[in-house]
């Protein structure tokens, strides 16, 4: 499936990509990773339920970066990699 992406920086030339594939199912950990937007918390709080609901043996890990503006830390990078089997990353505002 291709999508039609759309840069925030840039939008005159949609980028096309194809998405990566989805996993049917999940076993591990997954872990929700807050970048600290405003708001970014309660959207997490909204997925986390909604994982719980439908993957109900799944385990779920909450992450949040110290501040928006700069990467991750390398340390909870490495955390992050090392007990999760997948990350879902929270963009809000």
């Amino acid at each position: 499936m291709v999508e039609r992406i759309l840069d925030p920086t840039d939008e005159r030339v949609p980028l096309e990509r194809t998405r990566a594939p989805r996993p049917l199912e999940f076993s591990g950990m997954i872990g929700l990773l807050d970048i600290a937007k405003p708001r970014g918390d309660v959207f997490l709080a909204r997925v986390e339920e909604r994982l719980r609901e439908r993957f109900p043996s799944v385990a779920v890990a909450r992450f949040r970066k110290p501040t928006f503006t700069k990467p991750a830390p390398e340390d909870l990078r490495l955390e992050i990699a090392r007990s999760c089997t997948a990350v879902i990353e929270a963009l809000a505002d």
